[in-house]
C-alpha cells in the first residue's frame, strides 16, 4: 500500500498512525497538494490528501473511508502482510511520570490485528462521537489557517473568524470533558481511533495556530496527547521532521 500526503495534515497523520498501530505495511509518499500537484495528480487527479493506493491498485481517498478500509484489513490478516520491521505500536511508554501515572495494565495488550474501533455498539457510538469532535477541530483549524494565510486581509471577515473559533473551542471543550472523565484511554483500556483522532487534532491546532487556543484550559486532553505521542505508532509519524509534540 502507498499512503500519499504530508504528515502535517492531520487527516494524513491519523491514517499513518493507524496503519502503524495495526502493523500494516505501507509506503509513505510525502507529496504536497500544493507543491507537488503534478506528481500527486498522476496518482489521484483530484489531488486530495490523504490518498491510499491499495495493494489491489484501488485508489481511496478521505481519511474516514481509508480508516474503514484498513480496519477491515486488520480483521483479515490473510489479506495483508504484517510489517515485521515495525515496532509494537503499543510498546512501553517513554519514561515520564505523567505518562506512567496515566498508564494502565491493559494499555499495551492490543493485538496487532485488532481493529481500532470498539466492538460493542455503545463503545462504538462513543468512539464515533469523539472522532467527530476531533475531525471538527481539524476542520475548524484548517478554516482558520485558510482565512489567515490564503485570504487577503481586506477580504477577511472577523465575524466569520469568531464563529469558527467558537466552534473550534466547543470541540476541544467537549474533548477535554471526556478526557477528564477517565484516567485511561477515551473509550476503555485500549487505544482506539477516538484517541488517535483527538490527539492528532490537538497537536495540529497547537502547531498550526498556537495563539488561538488557551492550552492551559485543557489539562486532561494535553495529558492524553502526551501519553499518545509517546507510543511508537505516533513517533513513527511525526507531524514534520524534527518536530516535537507540544506539552
Amino acid at each position: 500500500m502507498q499512503l500519499v500526503g504530508m504528515l502535517d495534515s492531520p487527516y494524513v497523520r491519523r491514517v499513518a498512525i493507524s496503519l502503524h498501530s495495526l502493523n500494516l505495511a505501507f509506503e509513505h509518499l510525502p507529496l504536497s497538494v500544493f507543491r507537488n500537484m503534478g506528481e500527486f495528480s498522476e496518482i489521484n487527479p483530484l489531488i486530495k490528501a490523504p490518498t491510499l493506493v491499495c495493494d489491489t491498485g484501488e485508489v481511496l481517498m478521505d481519511s474516514t473511508l481509508i480508516l474503514s478500509y484498513i480496519d477491515k484489513l486488520a480483521e483479515s490478516p490473510e489479506d495483508n502482510p504484517a510489517d515485521s520491521t515495525q515496532d509494537n505500536p503499543l510498546d512501553n511508554l517513554l519514561d515520564s511520570p505523567v505518562d506512567n501515572l496515566l498508564d494502565s495494565p491493559g494499555s499495551n495488550s492490543m493485538s496487532k490485528t485488532q481493529p481500532l474501533m470498539p466492538q460493542t455498539i455503545s463503545d462504538y457510538a462513543s468512539a464515533l462521537r469523539l472522532i467527530g469532535l476531533g475531525l471538527h477541530a481539524c476542520d475548524k483549524t484548517v478554516q482558520l489557517i485558510y482565512e489567515k494565510d490564503l485570504r487577503p486581509v481586506d477580504k477577511q471577515h472577523q465575524p466569520w473568524k469568531d464563529r469558527v473559533l467558537t466552534q473550534l473551542t466547543a470541540a476541544y471543550d467537549a474533548l477535554e470533558a471526556s478526557a477528564a472523565e477517565t484516567s485511561d484511554w477515551l473509550v476503555g483500556s485500549k487505544l482506539t481511533q477516538a484517541d488517535i483522532t483527538a490527539c492528532v487534532a490537538w497537536q495540529f491546532t497547537l502547531f498550526a495556530m498556537p495563539d488561538v487556543i488557551a492550552a492551559g484550559r485543557y489539562p486532561a486532553l494535553a495529558a492524553l496527547s502526551r501519553r499518545a505521542e509517546a507510543l511508537s505508532a505516533f513517533r513513527q509519524a511525526p507531524l514534520e521532521e524534527n518536530w516535537q509534540p507540544a506539552k
